[in-house]
């Protein structure tokens, strides 16, 4: 259990974690101002700002006093030490009950999260799967319309072309352009993730973040903004080596349609796969307590 000064002062110091983030990203969205590299979190997935800043301590921890939420209850210590006085604080924590109802998440997770750290990384993509999202498009056509091809529609055409197209994401192969989906070697689907997925894909990694915080409020906070943390990096990494011109946003290309483009971006997602691989294991290992930590109803404490 956490004492009040405890944990407002551990959520105090998660807010000022994200907030390096969060505060910039809320500042353009009020002006107006899109940022194709930095908003890419807040914006595909579905996490808001507030709820990232907010501080969880996972389940099986109490809170005195806290302000409770979605998945918790108050635990009145009077009734669980069978004192009869009012004067001590409410504890509140995640529910069994909440963690009994996320067992479907629970083990779909388990088994994606298990399945993909099992299998060998690759490093053979180079990142080709962001081209293959404007293949045969206009540049007016791209997601990113406001910055410009750094080829031209006709030279990232022909890159696409002259290139092995292996795709194991489906969350990135659904956005292929129509005539660069048979260009794919694999055909993931929402359904058999968990026959694709590999750790050495980019979004494979930034995945860890969604993972992580659909596991909230259950999971503490503090491994959320870990996961966050390697999203953001990643992001940065596979918009760098993306067909748009970012010079404008301080984001040298990675010249991925080259030789030595193609050793760099495989070196670094050798170091992201490196990264991620704990951050797996940490959720893996909270999917398997979770799983476990579900008791039958008659045999939880009273509440309030």
């Amino acid at each position: 259990m956490l004492d009040e000064s405890e944990w407002t002062a551990r959520g105090a110091a998660h807010e000022a974690r994200v907030d390096a983030f969060v505060a910039p990203h809320l500042a353009r969205r009020a002006e107006r101002v899109k940022h194709p590299v930095h908003d890419f979190l807040f914006t595909y997935y579905s996490q808001r700002p507030a709820q990232l800043r907010r501080w969880h301590p996972g389940f099986g921890v109490g809170l005195e006093d806290g302000p409770g939420g979605k998945g918790y209850e108050v635990v009145c210590p009077t009734t669980r030490s069978g004192a009869s006085s009012g004067t001590r604080p409410d504890v509140v924590t995640v529910s069994p009950a909440y963690v009994d109802s996320q067992r479907p998440l629970l083990e779909s997770l388990h088994r994606l999260l298990t399945a993909t750290a099992a299998r060998p990384a690759s490093f053979g993509c180079f990142g080709m799967h962001e081209w293959a999202m404007v293949y045969r498009m206009t540049e007016e056509q791209t997601r990113h319309a406001d910055w410009p091809l750094r080829l031209g529609a006709a030279g990232t055409d022909e890159v696409v072309e002259s290139h092995r197209i292996g795709c194991s994401h489906f969350d990135a192969f659904r956005f292929f352009t129509e005539p660069a989906r048979p260009l794919n070697t694999l055909s993931p689907t929402s359904a058999d993730r968990a026959d694709f997925e590999q750790p050495g894909c980019l979004h494979a990694g930034m995945d860890l973040y969604k993972h992580a915080f659909r596991l909230t409020p259950m999971i503490c906070s503090d491994l959320v903004a870990d996961c966050f943390e390697l999203a953001r990096d990643i992001r940065e990494l596979d918009m760098r080596a993306a067909p748009y011109d970012l010079t404008d946003l301080g984001f040298d290309p990675l010249r991925v349609e080259t030789p030595e483009g193609k050793q760099e971006y495989a070196a670094a997602q050798r170091r992201f796969a490196d990264r991620g691989a704990p951050l797996r294991a940490r959720l893996i290992e909270e999917c398997e307590r979770l799983r476990g930590a579900v008791v039958p109803v008659s045999s939880r404490v009273s509440r309030r």
